[in-house]
């Protein structure tokens, strides 16, 4: 089995994200979940959220994987309970405590081990089969010798992260923003202190300790080839034109992966692509060499935010798209539409149309409605980018 696995911080972007080609979703419910300011899902939006998926036979992941406290286990058998009896696939777990009291109550819920635990051999590995987990989500430090090893000694199903933020401590081992914020970052707080900047002498010079994100597409293959089940992108928090730009794109690749097509210009372009979504850099990371001063942010940074999202399609009559502006464009533009199982397709915006049907040069506030005359399929729920690249210019 192999699978694409997104994150989810609300409805709206587990939709997105499951159409956009995700195999199954990871979210947090309305306890114990490491994202304390994502909205995250009640008990209500929790049951929709399974029915949606599993409407599409895809899955739903829900984290349980805070450090636990004594305090926080009165009400954690109640709350298991209740998600195996919406019909989750699997928790995600860190604490031992978790897992106790899944296997006490014969709670049927599959056991997933989270990053959270910082697995990086195939002893813990084992360790953690011997308890009843399914599987095992590598810590972020992982490397391909490490995976390899893991895979080969244990058989067990692995998770690996291809795509997100990245830690500046080891995964789960934080405990910067507990110190400078009285915010436990592993009970839901982080506060990211990695990504804070630090005046160090009166001259005004800085210093950050930020690492660069992490970007698997150059090395997906190759971890296909050794075995790894689950492709995880990092981001409850991020936005829906993050979902849906990652999602389809590694979508894309691994279908292409899986048919025996995949060409070095898929794999370039999509990692420009995937490169310009975020407002960091990114790399591989910790795969293929111990990284370096190159992979990490240490005398500061700009982060610009990506202005490329155009409009969201929210419907489709009569030759006419509806879309929803997000940020501004104009008559004469080139775009780009994506969208779930359409193949993307560039655009030059030759009219705009307000609400009323009247014509307008330039759609200048966000969230308006404009109607723009296509002749190309698109489907709803289809995003408007700019046209940055270009497949045929690679080589």
């Amino acid at each position: 089995m192999i699978e694409l696995l997104a994150p989810a911080g609300n409805l709206e972007r587990l939709k997105i994200a499951l159409l956009y080609g995700a195999d199954a979703v990871y979210i947090g419910g309305y306890e114990y979940s490491l994202r304390a300011n994502a909205i995250n899902f009640s008990q209500d939006e929790l049951k929709e959220a399974t029915s949606f998926a599993h409407g599409l036979q895809k899955k739903v992941y829900v984290t349980v994987n805070i450090v636990f406290h004594n305090k926080d286990l009165d009400g954690l058998k109640k709350y298991l309970e209740e998600l195996a009896s919406i019909g989750v696939d699997a928790v995600i777990v860190s604490d031992l405590a978790v897992i106790k009291t899944i296997h006490d109550n014969n709670i049927p819920l599959e056991i997933h081990v989270s990053t959270q635990a910082s697995t990086l051999n195939y002893e813990a590995a084992l360790f953690y089969k011997n308890l009843g987990a399914k599987r095992i989500v590598l810590a972020r430090e992982a490397s391909r010798s490490d995976i390899k090893e893991i895979k080969e000694k244990t058989g067990l199903d692995l998770e690996c992260f291809i795509q997100g933020a990245m830690c500046t401590s080891f995964s789960g081992k934080c405990v910067l923003s507990n110190v400078v914020t009285n915010r436990d970052s592993n009970r839901g707080g982080c506060a990211q202190i990695c990504r804070w900047t630090f005046q160090i002498n009166e001259e005004e010079d800085i210093f950050s300790m930020t690492p660069k994100d992490l970007n698997m597409s150059l090395y997906l293959k190759d971890m296909m080839d050794l075995g790894v089940n689950s492709f995880k992108v990092e981001g409850r928090m991020r936005s829906v034109y993050y979902i849906a730009t990652i999602i389809y794109e590694y979508r894309s690749l691994m279908d292409k992966i899986k048919s025996h097509t995949l060409t070095n210009r898929d794999i370039l372009y999509s990692n420009d692509i995937i490169n310009r979504c975020a407002n960091r850099e990114s790399t591989p990371q910790f795969y293929d060499k111990f990284p370096t001063h190159k992979e990490q942010y240490f005398l500061g940074r700009e982060e610009v935010s990506n202005q490329d999202f155009l409009g969201i399609v929210l419907d489709v009559v009569d030759g006419m798209v509806l879309v929803e502006e997000r940020n501004y464009f104009k008559a004469g533009d080139t775009v780009e539409f994506f969208g779930p199982d359409m193949e993307a397709f560039t655009y030059q915006i030759k009219e705009i149309y307000d609400e009323n049907k009247e014509k307008i040069e330039v759609a200048r506030h966000p969230r308006m409605h404009v109607y723009l005359p296509i002749d190309g399929e698109v489907k709803k729920l289809a995003m408007m980018r700019l046209k940055v690249f270009d497949k045929k210019d690679y080589l």
